[in-house]
């Protein structure tokens, strides 16, 4: 298989996100192109994504939201995770979502793996006859 992957990292939690995106790397097959876009936060992931949509075969997601005092996390969630869905519905491509949303930050270094999970995500669609 030798695809162009576009991997899209926010990167408000470095920690974190640097995580998610070891953790994928480590589940793309070699003989795949990968480009890393790193941008401020989560929200920005789909328009990245939409931009380079004709350019790239799949496209990763990877980020973090951590819940606070406010309904904002709620928001950013929701919002970003329909912008991907529709996207990947929408242009019949591939869209690992591998942005974690957490309660609190010990929650999210726990989840610091799941880019993995995406990556496979991808990969099995890729695969696909």
């Amino acid at each position: 298989m030798n695809k162009k992957i576009l991997i899209v990292l926010a990167n408000y939690y470095k920690d974190i996100s640097d995580g998610l995106l070891k953790s994928a790397l480590k589940n793309i097959p070699k003989s795949n192109r990968v480009k890393i876009v790193k941008v401020p936060g989560v929200f920005e992931i789909p328009v990245t994504i939409s931009k380079n949509v004709k350019k790239f075969d799949a496209f990763l997601a990877l980020g973090c939201v951590i819940k606070g005092q406010t309904p904002h996390f709620d928001f950013i969630s929701q919002a970003s995770t329909n912008a991907i869905m529709n996207i990947s519905v929408d242009q019949k491509k591939p869209v690992g979502n591998g942005i974690i949303t957490c309660l609190n930050m010990k929650q999210a270094k726990e989840r610091k793996k799941k880019g993995a999970e995406a990556a496979n995500a991808i990969i099995s669609i890729l695969s696909q006859k």
